[in-house]
């Protein structure tokens, strides 16, 4: 359905589209610094659509006013243009509506160089009687899109911060737990709130002084549930002859740290860059980012930012992991000792167990020091993951040759011989979504997957021979898990890999332990030879 009907033009560097008349809603944008895809001739994102198309996503402002003769504005109010032809930075634009029963109504609208966007509203009151109102501001999504709210790790649906005297909290509204729940209902002062995506977000922004009611609805209609996040400010009086003036704020834009940071710092909003769901692990999370940030600055590119940042995490470790490093290659030096311990005792494993920790013991070995480095690693890992996962910096943003967007898995695949089949192979009936998903395999994964197994090949045998069958297929299992996830992470976690197998074999060279890369060296002079 055409966006129709008598509109206000919106052009910024960032977003265009249109405002309608009736009702002036901001229903009808575009993110131009974004495409859908990033494919070339891709379109620009779409945030707001209007009313009557599906899936229908808009912000309206109003005003409650249940007594007041002649009505106040609402989403049906057919508002005329004044002032200004189209909305952009430097050209706000003024509409006015008239009850007709001496109530005149004027909104000036302005929109920054970003994303967001002020309404100021001045009533005035030419009858004779006092009048009393509420402002009220809303953005309302008819219906959920099917890609959307589907993410265990990620948090779509309503959101909002609020509280008071300094002391706030954000609330976070999954979708489903928003249907089980279809009101929830807070007061704060100041604050913010409104309806989050991945990488978008649309906000109601009241003034920071101003007591607010705050309530998250989910409304049946004929066509679609309606989710709506909805501010109710404070009442007003306005006597015979005079006016007032209440100002309201929509951010609706991408979620770039640098932009929230700086709608925080201006209009003093509390925990605006929480917009960006960093997780339970945030502290983690957000200097991790700092870091990429900082590298990006340096190399232009993400995928060196991320080189650059798993080097800083294993120079960080280096002096735990040269100590379990040291510990492990000393293990597999002892080898052939425990081994004369089970057949010294085969039958009395207590007794195996007895003498091996003695031997552990004199030897100054601890057993359990091999595992530090890795659980060290694990909320690193995590944080790193959640960090590409919901950062828009990292959308769309290539490394080198086919890996176009770290924060999507690689493209390439076993399956059509990386690219060179012109074949793609999720579209095959019935196995298609294993042979793209279960069963992935990229070029990433499989360099991940040799990584990890040169890794574990020099750590020491496990003991029970069933464990080191399962061990023997962990890289094998993991080289499909991991196929499915971000090529970033991929990226991180086989670096890492690599710095450690280095770090472990200067050790192990160093001791004289058995490796193998020294035993392949071996094999390749021996044939020499």
């Amino acid at each position: 359905m055409a966006r129709g009907g008598a509109r206000v033009p919106i052009q910024t560097g960032t977003v265009t589209g249109s405002l309608s008349l009736r009702g002036a809603r901001i229903d009808d944008l575009f993110l131009t610094g974004y495409q859908e895809t990033n494919e070339a001739g891709s379109p620009p994102v779409e945030l707001f659509r209007p009313e009557g198309m599906r899936h229908a996503y808009q912000a309206q402002f109003g005003w409650n006013g249940p007594n007041v003769p002649g009505g106040v504005p609402g989403p049906q109010t057919p508002w005329r243009l004044t002032e200004g032809a189209s909305l952009t930075p430097t050209t706000p634009v003024t509409l006015t509506w008239d009850n007709g029963a001496g109530l005149r109504f004027t909104r000036r609208i302005a929109v920054d160089a970003q994303y967001l966007f002020t309404v100021t509203d001045t009533v005035a009151n030419f009858s004779a009687q006092p009048i009393t109102i509420a402002p009220w501001g809303r953005i309302e999504r008819q219906g959920v899109p099917d890609d959307l709210g589907r993410q265990q790790v990620l948090h779509e649906g309503g959101i909002g911060t609020f509280g008071s005297d300094g002391k706030y909290a954000t609330q976070q509204l999954k979708y489903q737990a928003w249907a089980k729940k279809p009101v929830q209902e807070h007061t704060s002062t100041g604050g913010w709130m409104g309806i989050t995506d991945k990488y978008w977000l649309a906000a109601l922004i009241p003034q920071q002084d101003e007591q607010i009611e705050a309530a998250f609805r989910v409304t049946d209609t004929a066509h679609a549930d309606v989710h709506s996040a909805t501010m109710l400010g404070e009442a007003h009086t306005i006597a015979p002859g005079r006016q007032i003036t209440e100002t309201q704020r929509l951010f609706a834009g991408a979620k770039r740290n640098e932009i929230l940071a700086g709608y925080e710092k201006s209009l003093d909003l509390p925990r605006f860059v929480y917009a960006i769901d960093w997780g339970f692990l945030f502290f983690l999370t957000r200097p991790i980012f700092w870091l990429i940030e900082l590298y990006y600055g340096w190399f232009g590119n993400f995928g060196l930012a991320i080189l650059g940042l798993t080097l800083t995490v294993r120079l960080f470790m280096f002096p735990l992991a040269n100590k379990s490093y040291e510990s492990m290659s000393k293990m597999r030096t002892l080898q052939p000792k425990m081994e004369e311990l089970k057949k010294k005792h085969p039958d009395d494993p207590a007794k195996q167990q007895q003498e091996l920790m003695a031997l552990y013991q004199k030897e100054k070995i601890n057993p359990l020091a091999g595992c530090l480095p890795l659980l060290l690693q694990i909320p690193v890992f995590y944080a790193v993951y959640k960090m590409l996962f919901v950062t828009i910096e990292m959308r769309h943003e290539p490394f080198f040759g086919w890996i176009r967007d770290l924060s999507a898995a690689d493209p390439s695949t076993i399956w059509n011989l990386f690219g060179l089949i012109p074949w793609d192979p999720s579209s095959t009936p019935l196995i298609g979504t294993y042979l793209a998903g279960t069963f992935a395999l990229s070029i990433l994964a499989i360099f991940y997957g040799l990584t990890m197994w040169l890794q574990m090949a020099m750590s020491p045998p496990a003991p029970d021979p069933m464990q080191r069958k399962i061990f023997a297929f962990m890289p094998i299992v993991f080289t499909f898990i991991m196929a499915t996830f971000p090529a970033g992470l991929l990226i991180y976690w086989a670096w890492s890999n690599i710095l450690t197998i280095i770090q472990q074999y200067v050790i192990m060279h160093r001791l004289k332990a058995e490796n193998p890369i020294d035993t392949f060296i071996a094999r390749i002079k021996q044939a020499k030879a």
